[in-house]
């Protein structure tokens, strides 16, 4: 048995803080488990009351006579202290905290809330929240509405968490709405104990769900999190988990030395997880009911080949926009299909895809159109469309779709547009678990993320690249830098370290006068790059404290003025160390690979076209650490312009497989040296096909530990 079961299908309940009062939270909880005819034994706890809705009262959860499966504390911080301690003792095997006064507002409540957690963990007791909205549990077995909630809802097979109360009673209501039902249903509050990563894999495990909802505010990272969602949504029995996060634009910024914390934030960690777990992220409480009404039915499309049917022109040109937008495209009809089309169809009809069966098509129309494009090979999922005109038949329509749906695989989603005219046939659709919307574009919507759902089960697992790192020296030189009280690592050091890791950067050699500068430029070889040595000049660009294309001493040797000079000007307070000269790279594509460091997270690794407009384009992409080959590839073809390095209009190819090897050294990188806290290349240029890459510019700040 698992033990959050004593959570959602306990055989017995104990309300402690239950009240005769109505309004009071105890009396309105206690009332909705009775009025919800849960089908276990319910105990009210109140030593003031004898009995609490005709129920006999106790006035501890020790004197109740018999085992207690579940306690629901509604009292003060410290009452529910001295009432957790007594649920021990009872031998309870799971409690939920509803009332608020904890870790919400600070100070002793959040001790409280502390100790509670300390006592549930010790006693091996999961505990919810405190300051949650309570359980749900529709199942005809159990029908447990523990909650704020005054009506159960139906029973189905979608599992809901979320970490605002307020908002569980709103997601209930429109649910209802929609016709949509629940096999589980939690708010988890402060998450003391039991959080969404618990939530997830029990809902896993759960038979009757097929899919997860999730509002979350802020997420509690966990030792290896994602491969454990990522067994979720990729297992033998996957589930779809939808996420809506929010916060996506709170300010949080802070000022960032690199590039990459620049661009990156709490929101582009957040993607990275929900992207490497398999996790589908929407935006609204309007798109998370929108795919989990469409992934409740079942289906999974095997392909992206969408066929379209409507009975107007308008709403089929606005679901074949959104179908391409989506990543769906329209399906081309075999000859037989076409065929039987004209066979049915009237002559004004629109044979081809979107098919046009004209406003005045009444149900059978509908239906010999469907039957012919679903069966069709080349069709892997079809979008019905409905009109309301006056000779429509909607329910006619529904019983015709449903009848074709129980006999086929192929996933079909229908838009039954408006409301009164098409209520009946959209209900009859409900009902048979046909999924069903008001508008194209959300139908199309829907279909392009079960798509997306397919998309990221058939992936390919690509076998991993054998890198060679060397460990010993990479500690060693940050060691070293950290024992000197160095944190800002420039070229010297930080092409030291990332050679340990699969990278190339051309040698250097520091001048510290004009005439040095000419010497040692003679010695490299023209052409070669110049740039100051300084600390506190991290982007020496802005500072105009780069030299390019230096061909000759005496240039070298203005150059050398030129940057100590400007550097000074840029930031009088820099300690200016020297110049590094080194020689020019050979051309090709500028690319950026960066990382930031998130406390409670880890490293978060970015890749995109490098150069000065990288903040400006925002063109970047992000995972986080550790990752491997396949994410590193992901990481590449996920940036807009990704085709530039494919060779794009006769330019040579570029060596994308040295880009997903020195990612994944990046990340074997940061995943050995901890005290990385931001790291930027920047350009690292990307040479053609099978000539490797060159670093150009690096800056490295550590962090001790």
């Amino acid at each position: 048995m698992d033990k959050l079961d004593a959570i959602f299908a306990p055989t017995s309940v104990a309300v402690l803080g239950a009240s005769a009062t109505p309004g009071k939270v105890g009396h309105d909880i206690f009332a909705n488990i009775l009025r919800g005819e849960y089908a276990g034994t319910l105990y009210p706890v109140n030593p003031k009351a004898r009995s609490i809705l005709c129920v006999r009262c106790y006035k501890s959860i020790t004197e109740i006579p018999d085992p207690v499966d579940m306690a629901m504390i509604i009292l003060p911080p410290k009452p529910a202290l001295q009432a957790v301690r007594d649920c021990v003792e009872k031998g309870v095997r799971g409690i939920v905290i509803v009332s608020a006064g904890f870790k919400e507002v600070g100070g002793e409540g959040a001790e409280i809330e502390d100790e509670i957690a300390g006592i549930c963990r010790k006693a091996e007791i999961p505990l919810i929240g405190p300051n949650c909205l309570g359980v749900i549990n529709p199942h005809p077995d159990v029908r447990l509405n523990a909650s704020f909630s005054t009506h159960l809802p139906e029973y189905g097979n979608i599992s809901f968490s979320s970490q605002s109360g307020a908002l569980c009673t709103a997601v209930l209501d429109f649910a209802m709405s929609r016709g949509y039902g629940f096999s589980k249903f939690i708010s988890i509050g402060n998450k003391a104990d039991v959080d969404e990563s618990d939530l997830l894999r029990y809902y896993h495990r759960d038979p009757e769900t097929r899919v997860i909802m999730v509002y979350m505010e802020q997420l509690r990272m966990r030792a290896d999190f994602v491969n454990q969602i990522k067994h979720i949504t990729s297992a033998h029995r996957p589930t779809p988990i939808l996420v809506i996060k929010s916060g996506k634009t709170a300010s949080g910024a802070k000022a960032a030395s690199s590039h990459t914390g620049a661009l990156a934030g709490s929101e582009a960690v957040y993607n990275a997880i929900f992207q490497e777990a398999g996790i589908i992220r929407v935006d609204t409480v309007d798109e998370l009911f929108d795919y989990a009404g469409a992934f409740s039915a079942n289906r999974l499309p095997s392909g992206n080949r969408t066929a379209i049917i409507t009975n107007a022109g308008g709403p089929g040109i606005i679901a074949t926009d959104m179908t391409e937008v989506s990543g769906l495209k329209l399906a081309k009809f075999s000859p037989e299909t076409d065929a039987a089309l004209r066979e049915h169809l009237p002559p004004t009809a629109n044979f081809n895809n979107p098919v046009d069966v004209i406003g005045d098509a009444p149900s059978k129309r509908y239906e010999h159109a469907l039957d012919a494009v679903i069966k069709d090979d080349g069709v892997d999922c079809v979008l019905m469309i409905l009109t309301p005109q006056s000779m429509t038949d909607a329910i006619g329509t529904a019983k015709a779709i449903v009848n074709i749906y129980n006999n086929t695989d192929k996933p079909i989603i229908c838009c039954f547009m408006g409301v009164v005219d098409v209520s009946a046939g959209s209900k009859y659709l409900q009902e048979h678990h046909v999924p069903v919307y008001s508008f194209p574009e959300n139908a199309a919507r829907a279909m392009g993320t079960l798509y997306e759902a397919t998309r990221w089960l058939t992936r390919n697992i690509l076998p991993q690249y054998d890198l060679k790192f060397d460990r010993e020296r990479a500690r060693q030189i940050v060691d070293d830098c950290l024992k000197s009280g160095k944190t800002a690592l420039g070229e010297h050091d930080g092409n030291r370290l990332l050679q340990c890791y699969g990278f190339y950067a051309p040698p250097v050699e520091v001048a510290t006068s004009a005439e040095d500068a000419g010497r040692i430029a003679d010695e490299i070889g023209y052409p070669v790059v110049m740039k100051v040595v300084s600390p506190q000049v991290l982007h020496k660009m802005d500072a105009k404290a780069v030299m390019l294309d230096i061909e000759t001493p005496q240039d070298a040797e203005q150059a050398y003025t030129d940057i100590v000079n400007n550097a000074a000007a840029y930031n009088p307070e820099a300690e200016i160390q020297g110049v590094m000269i080194t020689r020019m790279a050979e051309k090709g594509e500028e690319v950026i690979l960066g990382v930031n460091k998130y406390p409670g997270f880890g490293h978060l690794l970015m890749f995109g076209f490098g150069g000065i407009y990288v903040e400006l384009f925002k063109n970047v992409s992000f995972r986080l650490a550790p990752i491997g080959r396949n994410n590193a590839r992901r990481m590449i073809r996920s940036v807009t312009g990704y085709q530039i390095l494919t060779g794009y209009r006769g330019k040579p190819k570029s060596d994308i497989e040295t880009i997903e090897k020195l990612l994944v050294g990046l990340s074997g990188l940061v995943t050995d040296i901890p005290e990385i806290k931001e790291l930027d290349i920047n350009p690292l240029i990307v040479h053609e096909e099978g000539k490797g890459a060159t670093v150009a510019d690096i800056i490295i700040t550590l962090e001790e530990e």
